[in-house]
């Protein structure tokens, strides 16, 4: 390097620094020139946690652990207990119901559809829906037990339900309040 290159680099090197003026180093940051990430946003995780847990709520036991002879229990948050106390021990008059052995999951599902319209048409506050104790469903278990759990605990008409009285059918039955939205 010749004196006039190591020269005139100094002095671009001066002219540089009174062009620019005093500099004070960036600290906080490793690299200044990036603006800061912003947090991850877990909408989808909460979305998630939220699902699960109003399910843990509602859904109560898992369809595929109801046994033969496991009762039955629903109630809405705004159900007493009194009032599922006195469900449980058959004290309100039965209005009106419906049998549904022998019917595939489909056709029970759509009669129970159709029998739950016409007693909310009626004005109907109880009713009885015998399903069986599934002791022919072999090793499935109980289907329709499983079916009518699942569908009572989805229609908003659907107050509360439980297994029946023996004298009326006991865990091959429920009683069922409905209620009337306004």
């Amino acid at each position: 390097m010749s004196k006039k290159d190591k020269h005139s680099k100094t002095e671009d090197a001066a002219l540089f620094r009174s062009a620019v003026g005093p500099v004070k180093p960036v600290t906080g940051r490793r690299d200044a020139r990036l603006p800061p990430q912003p947090k991850p946003n877990a909408r989808f995780s909460r979305a998630d946690e939220r699902t699960v847990l109003e399910e843990s709520l509602t859904a109560g036991p898992d369809l595929a652990e109801l046994e033969i002879g496991d009762e039955l229990l629903f109630a809405r948050a705004n159900i007493s207990r009194k009032v599922m106390r006195q469900l449980r021990r058959g004290q309100y008059a039965i209005q009106d119901e419906i049998d549904l052995h022998g019917m595939t999951l489909e056709d029970a599902h759509q009669a129970l559809q159709e029998f739950i319209g016409n007693a909310l048409a009626h004005h109907s506050h109880c009713v009885r829906i015998v399903h069986g104790k599934g002791l022919g469903s072999g090793p499935r278990g109980p289907v329709l037990k499983n079916g009518i759990n699942r569908w009572l605990r989805h229609w908003d008409s659907v107050a509360a339900f439980c297994s029946a009285q023996t004298r009326d059918g006991g865990t091959g039955a429920v009683y069922v309040l409905l209620q009337y939205n306004k």
